[in-house]
C-alpha cells in the first residue's frame, strides 16, 4: 500500500473512532449521577437498587448480592450503551415488570451518564 493510501486508511480509522471517544461527558455523568441515582444506587455496594461498577457488559439482572425483579432476571440484556439509554429512557418499555419506576427524560443527560457508568471498570 501506499504512503498515500495507509494515510487515507489511517484517518478513516481515526474518524470513525471519534463518536465513540466523544459520545457522552463522563465528568458531567457523573455529577449527574450522584445527583439523581444516589438515593437508590452506589457505585460499588447494593442499596435500593443495585452497584453499577462493572455493569458494562454485564447480563442485567445477574449482579451478585440483590435481589432483582424475576422480569429483570429473566431478560436477555447485556448492558451496553444501547440498552442503558433504552432502559434509562423508559425501562418498563424495555422491561416490563421490573421495579425501577426513574426515568431520565433528557438525551444529553442520559448519554452523560451512560458515558459515567461506561468509565466504571469492574474490580
Amino acid at each position: 500500500m501506499s504512503a498515500r493510501g495507509r494515510l487515507c486508511a489511517l484517518l478513516a480509522l481515526c474518524a470513525a473512532a471519534l463518536p465513540a471517544l466523544a459520545a457522552g461527558d463522563a465528568a458531567n455523568g457523573q455529577k449527574l449521577y450522584e445527583s439523581r441515582c444516589t438515593g437508590c444506587h452506589s457505585v460499588d455496594e447494593n442499596r435500593i437498587g443495585p452497584a453499577h461498577r462493572g455493569v458494562f457488559g454485564r447480563r442485567a439482572g445477574s449482579a451478585d448480592g440483590f435481589g432483582y425483579s424475576s422480569a429483570l432476571k429473566k431478560s436477555a440484556i447485556v448492558w451496553n450503551e444501547k440498552t442503558l439509554d433504552a432502559w434509562l429512557t423508559e425501562p418498563e418499555k424495555l422491561v416490563p415488570g421490573q421495579m425501577m419506576n426513574v426515568q431520565v427524560s433528557d438525551a444529553k443527560a442520559r448519554e452523560d451518564i451512560v458515558a459515567f457508568l461506561r468509565s466504571l471498570s469492574a474490580r
